[in-house]
């Protein structure tokens, strides 16, 4: 097969990224520069912020990828964009940018649902990976439980009532003083801590469906703060960083493992920013030696939010030629269903 290369964009949040991807799974070149500096100090993502940095870096960006591939951008057959969802005035510069670079070349453009870039971090980094599964998608905005019936067929079973996992990890890392971005310290100091030292609530553990609320685990974070404080004594950072960790951890385990029994799906999918959580890992793999199943989560790098999952994602629609109008609008809170 000759290769059909797409540019690929991606600018949902505080990542400006660009891939040129043949055939939705060879990455011919990529490039990605992260915004992590820019709002640590504010503990979180400024959307502002973001906007102002996708505008000046995603040309740099593109020419980056492009000259990696080797290829000009008259070479590729089309630009695809990630669409939705996102921050609003982030996601604006992306589609505005590919709508240039497509009418200016000529070529046709390909709207993707960043969500479902995530799960094709997975097709990319696995051949062996096939449909139905159960699919985790877990980030800084999102937590979904997800069946998959085949690609592009999509069932979102639950998702969060409130913060997502990855918000909640920022939060709770900002109450302790670690900074930001929280998930990567707090799954460190995990690793020394005892996760039974405090018994934070499992919220939603027995709801009977498949949603998530991570609020009031949040809050009781908090509170347990605020006492140890109030009572002079020293926070054991490691043990309640472990403790918070598992409470997150115990519910998804439980669900997931409630959707699989529920549907007979014997394939589960981490994807996403949190997906890169060590313990998250190994909980899922051990869940996976005890029941049988199969398990796939990609690769580090490809936990981020990157362009190569955008790549990846808009192959089908390329085979399908299902083109977005150069009048077509960004999305937000584009679903996945």
């Amino acid at each position: 097969m000759d290769k059909t290369a797409i540019l690929a964009i991606e600018t949902s949040c505080d990542e400006t990224a660009a891939a040129v991807v043949a055939n939705g799974r060879q990455v011919l070149g990529e490039a990605l520069a992260s915004q992590v500096d820019l709002h640590a100090r504010f503990g979180g993502v400024v959307p502002e912020i973001a906007s102002r940095s996708h505008q000046e870096l995603i040309n740099p960006i593109i020419d980056e990828a492009l000259e990696q591939a080797g290829l000009t951008l008259e070479q590729v057959e089309a630009l695809a964009v990630t669409q939705g969802p996102g921050l609003p005035g982030a996601l604006i510069v992306g589609l505005a940018t590919a709508k240039a670079l497509a009418y200016g070349a000529g070529k046709p453009l390909i709207g993707v649902n960043h969500l479902e870039g995530h799960l094709f971090a997975n097709r990319l980094e696995h051949a062996d990976l096939e449909t139905p599964f159960i699919a985790l998608i877990v980030s800084g905005g999102h937590t979904q439980l997800v069946k998959v019936e085949e690609w592009g067929a999509y069932q979102v079973l639950g998702e969060t009532l409130d913060d997502a996992a990855g918000e909640a990890y920022d939060k709770v890392a900002s109450y302790l003083g670690l900074g930001y971005p929280g998930g990567p310290v707090i799954d460190q100091l995990a690793q020394e801590g005892d996760p039974s030292a405090v018994d934070f609530p499992r919220a939603m553990i027995k709801s009977g469906n498949y949603n998530f609320s991570l609020s009031g685990l949040k809050t009781a974070v908090l509170y347990h703060v605020t006492r140890v404080k109030a009572a002079g004594r020293n926070l054991d950072l490691p043990d309640l960083a472990a403790s918070f960790q598992a409470a997150v951890i115990d519910v998804q385990i439980h669900k997931i493992r409630q959707a699989a029994d529920e549907t007979s799906i014997d394939t589960i999918v981490l994807a996403g920013g949190v997906a890169a959580n060590r313990a998250l890992r190994e909980r899922l793999e051990a869940l996976a030696t005890q029941t049988g199943r199969r398990v796939f989560y990609p690769s580090a790098s490809m936990c981020t939010d990157n362009a190569v999952m955008i790549g990846a994602a808009a192959w089908p629609r390329w085979l399908k030629r299902d083109f977005l109008p150069l009048n077509a609008e960004s999305l937000p809170n584009m679903r996945l269903d």
